[in-house]
Order: structure tokens, then sequence, then C-alpha cells
């Protein structure tokens, strides 16, 4: 990684896949529309190309409560910019799709939950468990809850929500104005996702965040129990990158749902 002096800051790769930075650059500016309306602010992109993308350079600064609940009201904000369809890529964007430098797909899906098991859950419980990061029998536990998402247990009648898709704390910046996306693995999904990866890696000012986000989105009474669900995503993608120790708690999560 570099970085261009002034107010820019250049992400590079060389070996990166083709379409990995131009991806990225879609999901900010897709995620970034809804900034007039409320939105959360997300970081500008000035350049792209096969190996780099530059981006505006953010001055760091201490997280406040008003930060945190700005950063939940503007997330109802985003989310509730829509997408086409759960699964659908951000716009201008039909190529290949990342979280991180791992691969996933962006099929456009009729149902949350058949996208969330196929495209998202399913595929990283395969590779953690070629690579020997998950035993059959854990495997077992969460393909039963996969079973229930693709028969629309937990389907609901929120429409598709316009999502960062890999929010954990670190892709969240505070600045001196407030809190800025990055590095997004944005998609058309459930608003609970990005709540739901927050909630797994800690975020500050996390009780505000939520607080705030669920009176602006209106969610309704018992959100907070399908939380697990949504974090099935990220423990199973860090099952397959990390290591074994992601299994126990994936399995867990899925325990509760299968």
């Amino acid at each position: 990684m570099s970085s261009e002096p002034t107010t820019h800051h250049r992400k590079t790769w060389s070996a990166a896949p083709v379409g990995f930075f131009e991806a990225e650059a879609a999901g900010l500016r897709w995620l970034a529309e809804p900034q007039d309306h409320g939105g959360t602010p997300v970081v500008e992109v000035h350049d792209v190309g096969p190996d780099h993308i530059d981006l505006t350079r953010l001055q760091s600064s201490r997280p406040t409560a008003e930060a945190a609940e700005a950063l939940g009201r503007g997330l109802a904000v985003t989310h509730g910019a829509g997408a086409p369809a759960f699964g659908s890529p951000a716009a201008g964007w039909t190529g290949d799709a990342w979280i991180g430098r791992q691969p996933q797909t962006n099929d456009p899906t009729g149902s949350w939950g058949l996208f969330y098991a196929e495209q998202r859950v399913r595929p990283f419980v395969r590779r953690a468990l070629d690579r020997g990061h998950l035993d059959a029998a854990g495997a077992r536990v969460v393909d039963r809850a996969c079973d229930r998402l693709s028969a629309g247990d937990f389907d609901d009648d929120r429409p598709p929500a316009r999502i960062h898709g890999d929010l954990w704390s670190g892709n969240v910046l505070f600045t001196p104005d407030g809190a800025v996306l990055i590095d997004p693995a944005a998609h058309g999904g459930h608003g609970l996702t990005d709540l739901a990866m927050l909630a797994l890696f800690g975020c500050p000012g996390l009780g505000r965040l939520e607080a705030a986000y669920a009176e602006a989105a209106g969610l309704a009474d018992g959100w907070r129990d399908l939380i697990p669900l949504h974090q099935l995503h990220p423990l199973a993608t860090h099952a397959s990158s990390h290591g074994p120790a992601y299994a126990a708690p994936l399995v867990e999560a899925a325990l509760a749902f299968s």
C-alpha cells in the first residue's frame, strides 16, 4: 500500500483481479448517492485503475456519542435508498464481487433468505470445510440454518436495502465532521446485516448507533434476536480465511436458527 501526497490516498495491489478496484469505486459512488438526503458520508473516489484507487485523504478524530448517533441515522437513510433486488451489485457494475480479497457473487435474487444462504453463507462454509477450518458436524449445523433461510423462514416485508456489506469498525472512519464509510462490499441486502457486523467486531458508541438506527429505520420489536443470523456471513468469511478460531462462534450463531 502507498499514498499520494496532499489530499489523496492511493490504495494499490499489483496482483488485483480484473475489476477489483472498479467494483470498489462503483460501490462507494452508489453508497454516496443518498448523502444529500441525510445518508452516511462516504469517502470520495478521485481515480481508479486496474491496480489502484485514489480516495480523499481523511483526517481521523476521536469518536463521539453524537457521531455514533448520526451514523445510525445516516445508515438508515442510506439503506432506505434501496436496491433493485437482493444480491444486486452497485449501480454501474456488473462484474465480479469481493469482500476484502475473497471473491463472492452478487446475483440478483427474489428473496433475501435465498440470496443470503446461497451467496453469502454456504460458499464460505464450503471453503472453511475444504481448508480444514470447520468440521463436517459444524458445517451441517450451518447448512440447516441455510435451509431455513432459503425456504424464506426469516424473510420479512422490508425491501432490498443499499448496504455497505463489510461494515466492521475498521471501515468506519471517525473524522472531525463525523463518520465516513470506506472499503465496501456494496450490494442489495438487509439493513440488519450492516448492524450485525458492527456488533460482531465492535464500534464506538454502538448502543447509541443502534438506537438511532432502530428509530430512524422503524425496526420491529425483536430485531436484536436476529443479529446472530446476520453474523453468519462474516463469521463464515473469517472461518474460511482466518482459521478455526471462527468456527465455534459460527456454529453457535447458527444453532439458534437451525
